[in-house]
């Protein structure tokens, strides 16, 4: 097979630049190698040093594309070393020659000492416009992709250059994933699941954010999903209720935490009726005895133990939701945390008094289990604006908390019964139609701890909570292009 690749890799002076280079070029498939530079770094023999303002930024890919032409370009996303297993780097190359892919990559083996650990990635949907999608370190573009696909993108992005290139890319061609672990390399990022979660709302990374909103907003826009800021108004007098708001609590096997989080929205003062719900999906280890005492205590608690064993946290909020007790707010708690003070229900249910919105979404604080305030601190969520939100959201992993609902729409759209993502799925759908109310100080603490349900979730479990909220992105840019009348965009 002869050299039709041209190689672009990111150069920091790592120690295993070298040993990739000598890996492409043993391949016999690697026309030339382009190592991409932000300040002076050693040549390498067999590599070509290109100075770029950013990595990823327009004017890099702007550099790859003339580079690369009509060849393929493939694309580290990382300063790593890169080992192909056998001919995998030839099976990159024939996928995509014979699917004419606009992209092509692969699972992974990640190497850790002398062991190497499987590292499987998730198929790329219609639905998969969330700028953290992990392809893996190596990206493989189509001959001639990426010259078609740099006339869409803003040339003056700094930070959102290579999410909105693979964005255009995707508009007109497929992106195929070989089920095959192909190369094998050094995982740079060591943390656990949980302490990454938050990577996206961090401060530090506000102006990477603004580029990848202008980046999604703009690519929604071309397939026919933007939505513009107009919104059906809420009757907030629609419905009898006894309680103007009540809280609830899906519970199972939190006998730790669940005492302080009652004891938190017990202690709230308001101008209003309000009760709290708690849904105890068949606790095994005391916590459904504490829930019986705190009842009997407390008419305010109302301890559920629903009949059906199949309820996920969403299941769980339906029976909540639907119980005649229920306020005409919803407002969440997660059984492993407090709100902030006895102001905090008080201040959401009046978001939706000014704003007469189906929704409000609050802000909170992380902190570890005795209250110390935790990194990156303050959720705020700010990348919110009521214009454009609705539309970000498809961006993002998360919409915030503490949630809170309008409890006549909830009851009609019902929510997902599973437990991940239940209440991302329910806000894309609210949103559609409806405005969201933000509150931007913290109302509600976070505490992270060991018992935490995502605070280190297998590679496998990961993805799987990755392809469910594609998924469901994929349905809700759907649900949008049907909306607009638009269709759909290259027959996807």
């Amino acid at each position: 097979m002869s050299k039709q690749i041209v190689a672009f890799l990111p150069y920091g002076g790592n120690s295993f630049t070298k040993k990739t280079v000598d890996n492409l070029l043993d391949t016999g498939l690697v026309k030339k190698i382009f190592l991409l530079t932000q300040s002076d770094a050693p040549k390498i023999d067999g590599a070509q040093i290109i100075k770029t303002e950013t990595p990823f930024g327009s004017k890099t890919m702007q550099i790859i594309a003339e580079k690369a032409k009509d060849e393929f370009a493939l694309l580290l996303t990382n300063d790593t070393l890169i080992e192909f297993g056998q001919f995998g780097l030839e099976r990159l190359l024939n996928v995509a020659k014979n699917t004419e892919a606009g992209i092509v990559y692969s699972d992974y083996y990640e190497i850790k000492g002398t062991e190497r650990t499987a590292h499987p990635v998730t198929d790329y949907q219609f639905g998969s416009v969330r700028d953290d999608f992990n392809f893996g370190p190596i990206l493989l573009f189509g001959a001639g992709k990426l010259a078609k696909a740099l006339k869409k993108i803003d040339s003056a992005y700094k930070f959102a250059g290579l999410y909105a290139l693979r964005l255009a890319v995707s508009e007109k061609n497929n992106f195929i994933r070989i089920l095959e672990f192909l190369y094998s390399t050094i995982e740079t990022d060591v943390r656990k699941s949980g302490e990454k979660l938050f990577d996206y709302v961090n401060p530090k990374n506000r102006d990477l954010q603004i580029e990848m909103e202008k980046a999604a907003t703009k690519h929604l826009k071309n397939v026919g999903a933007y939505l513009k800021p107009k919104f059906k108004s809420i009757k907030l007098e629609k419905g009898s209720f006894e309680f103007e708001a009540s809280v609830i609590i899906p519970v199972k096997n939190r006998a730790k935490t669940i005492g302080d989080a009652v004891d938190s929205i017990l202690s709230q003062k308001a101008d209003f009726k309000f009760n709290l719900i708690v849904v105890d999906n068949y606790s095994t280890d005391g916590t459904t005895e504490l829930l019986k005492e705190r009842a009997k205590k407390d008419k305010r608690l109302i301890h559920i133990i629903p009949k059906r064993k199949d309820l996920g946290i969403g299941g769980c909020w339906n029976e909540a939701v639907h119980h005649p007790k229920c306020g005409k707010f919803a407002s969440q708690l997660d059984s492993d945390d407090i709100y902030l003070d006895e102001n905090s229900l008080q201040k959401i249910i009046d978001v939706f008094r000014k704003e007469k919105c189906a929704m409000v979404v609050g802000t909170y604080k992380l902190t570890d289990f005795q209250l110390n305030d935790i990194p990156p601190g303050i959720i705020d969520h700010k990348e919110w604006t009521p214009e454009n939100g609705r539309n970000n959201a498809l961006r993002i992993n998360g919409l915030g908390a503490p949630r809170a609902f309008y409890t006549p729409l909830l009851r009609e759209i019902k929510i997902p019964n599973v437990s991940y993502g239940e209440d991302y799925a329910v806000g894309l759908e609210i949103s559609r139609a409806y405005q969201i109310g933000r509150l931007y100080e913290p109302v509600y603490v976070c505490r992270r701890w060991e018992g935490n349900t995502d605070s280190a979730l297998s590679i496998e479990k990961q993805n799987y909570n990755n392809v469910y909220k594609d998924r469901i992105r994929t349905m809700e840019i759907y649900a949008r292009i049907s909306l607009n009348g638009e269709k759909q965009v290259n027959g996807k």
